[in-house]
């Protein structure tokens, strides 16, 4: 037993521990602890821990990495929330800056998430009907198996064309209808390069002169995240892909990239010469960002 004299000191450091955190005047039984907002971080093979973060009422989780640098970053992808921070922040100021981004973060976020979602539904399902956009519009699949090759039926030509005559733009597809979806896949995926490669060329040659440009050759490529690319002895390089969106986003991709063979940077003098060949350049600049592709990888 503690002599009298300890057991009130004793007493006073209890007490004064349990005033920092409860307002009664006199001491309190303690109470069952809250379940906290934030668990605890699981740490990742590669350094990384996952965390959460209290933003506006929601639990937004997020991957902490400590890294070499100077400030804190912040990236929202299709991943999720991702922050960077140097290794002697502490996580007090690491939940304060993204108190203080909440706002922007949320809102990247949803826009994530929309963009998830369009994606997904931009899901192709290969098979006899199936639909996937070709120049900016519906390209209705039809398999006919007395057919040999791939004919395009685009339809009665129409200046002003309707609803009724998109539907009727069809690829007719000289497959048997119980053809395998990677079949049809790789079938019309063939044809669509074949597409985008004379279309491309095709308007190569259409802004290289007014350009002054002189172009080596083009190549096709199949980047994930990248439209196209100018080598400085004169190559280019467009996404196949870019068949799947309208005319003036593919125009836009090939102003922007032969542009590059006079100006290799993206100075105010960059955009100009863009801008002298396509005016509008901001508005299909800007339908890009926002253009989804369809998923056509799995069958």
């Amino acid at each position: 037993m503690l002599p009298s004299k300890l057991r009130g000191l004793a007493g006073l450091l209890n007490f004064t521990q349990l005033s920092l955190f409860d307002s009664e005047p006199e001491p309190t039984p303690p109470r069952p602890a809250p379940e906290p907002v934030v668990p605890p971080p699981r740490a990742r093979a590669d350094g990384a821990s996952t965390r959460q973060v209290l933003l506006q009422g929601q639990a937004i989780p997020y991957e902490l990495k400590r890294a070499r640098r100077r400030s804190i970053g912040f990236t929202v992808s299709e991943d999720g929330l991702r922050v960077s921070a140097p290794k002697w922040v502490p996580l007090g100021d690491i939940d304060n800056a993204l108190q203080q981004k909440g706002e922007w973060i949320l809102r990247k976020l949803v826009e994530q998430r929309e963009r998830a979602r369009r994606t997904q539904a931009a899901r192709v399902h290969w098979g006899d009907g199936c639909s996937l956009p070709y120049l900016g519009e519906p390209l209705i699949v039809v398999l006919d198996p007395s057919l040999t090759g791939v004919r395009l039926d685009e339809g009665q030509a129409d200046p002003q064309p309707t609803l009724a005559s998109v539907a009727r733009r069809m690829l007719y597809v000289g497959l048997p209808q119980d053809a395998a979806p990677d079949q049809i896949r790789d079938t019309v995926q063939a044809w669509l390069q074949r597409q985008a490669r004379q279309r491309f060329e095709q308007r190569c040659r259409h802004f290289a002169e007014p350009l002054g440009v002189t172009m080596a050759g083009l190549r096709l490529s199949s980047a994930q995240t990248r439209w196209g690319s100018a080598s400085a002895d004169g190559m280019i390089r467009l996404n196949w892909r870019l068949i799947h969106f309208s005319p003036a986003l593919i125009d836009y991709v090939v102003a922007h990239e032969l542009a590059h063979l006079k100006e290799m940077n993206h100075s105010p003098r960059f955009w100009a010469v863009v801008r002298s060949v396509m005016p509008d350049y901001e508005l299909a600049r800007d339908r890009l960002k926002q253009a989804v592709l369809p998923l056509m990888d799995e069958a």
